[in-house]
């Protein structure tokens, strides 16, 4: 039982007594190609209480991809961007088909996108361009915009003041500090925590998760990365999601199933779920019949 290159699948948690939404994963890169196996992933998250997952792009290959696995399984939803790894060249014509996949009815962010100054594989000039036409988007479009925030908290922050933030700004796999947290709980964003919560060198971003209100949580796993503990370093899937409610819960004082509740909840309202149309009464992005799960 293997995915993500060699690394192995733990063993499945403890299921959830309370529903709950996987807000940022890629399926893709957690081995997910046909129909069959986005089905086999949902089915495993959904024996341990996950039961809708968002699929996120990072590039335009992955961009198709999210699009059409949102119409291969009610559970699943696309959201697509550039990230700003990718962004160091890119076309009006790349520009022009993320805009129109991000139009698509099953997609429900415009994400992820942001700044990333860890990795050197594209110049902050190239990503900050980039990262304005993303919020401009996700205005034009009315849709949330997913944030990935890499070493680059103060210049994420200064280019939404300056662009004017959309409605609705998400901060995936939030990696700030308290400072910056109730930063964007006075700007009302929305802060969704990862595997990192549950790390044992971690208590900043501990310190960091207790700040947003119940309204403006969510929880995701990032698969296949940043695998929650006690499995870091081994593959991650929407499955896994269940370690890192716990973890989350813990550190805001409530029960794991009131935060698995709590965040299904903000999930369908910030990502506008229960206003999706259901694949069988649209056509997939390929002109083929969607197949439901």
């Amino acid at each position: 039982m293997t995915s993500y290159g060699r690394r192995e699948r733990p063993e499945p948690p403890e299921p959830l007594g309370a529903p709950t939404v996987d807000a940022h994963t890629h399926l893709d890169a957690c081995g997910c190609e046909t129909a069959e196996d986005v089905a086999a992933a949902l089915d495993r998250a959904a024996a341990v209480g996950v039961t809708r997952a968002v699929t996120v792009a990072d590039d335009l290959a992955a961009a198709r991809w999210a699009v059409q696995a949102a119409y291969w399984d009610e559970r699943v939803v696309a959201a697509v961007a550039l990230h700003p790894t990718r962004t160091a060249a890119v076309t009006d014509e790349e520009f022009a088909e993320i805009e129109r996949l991000a139009a698509d009815p099953r997609v429900v962010a415009v994400g992820e996108t942001g700044l990333d100054y860890y990795w050197d594989y594209s110049p902050p000039e190239a990503q900050q361009a980039s990262f304005r036409w993303h919020i401009d988007l996700a205005k034009r479009l009315g849709k949330p915009l997913m944030i990935h925030d890499r070493e680059a908290h103060a210049d994420v922050l200064r280019i939404l003041r300056e662009e004017g933030a959309p409605g609705t700004v998400v901060f995936h796999c939030f990696s700030g500090d308290a400072a910056m947290a109730h930063e964007c709980a006075e700007a009302g964003y929305v802060l969704s925590f990862a595997g990192p919560v549950t790390f044992r060198n971690a208590a900043a971003l501990r310190e960091a998760a207790a700040i947003p209100d119940d309204d403006h949580l969510l929880v995701e796993t990032d698969a296949p990365f940043l695998t929650p503990h006690p499995h870091r370093g081994r593959a991650n899937e929407p499955y896994c999601l269940p370690w890192t409610v716990r973890g989350l819960a813990e550190v805001r004082g409530m029960q794991a199933d009131e935060l698995a509740a709590t965040t299904d909840r903000n999930a369908e309202r910030i990502f506008g779920l229960a206003d999706l149309p259901p694949v069988a009464t649209v056509t997939s992005p390929d002109g083929r019949a969607p197949r439901s799960a």
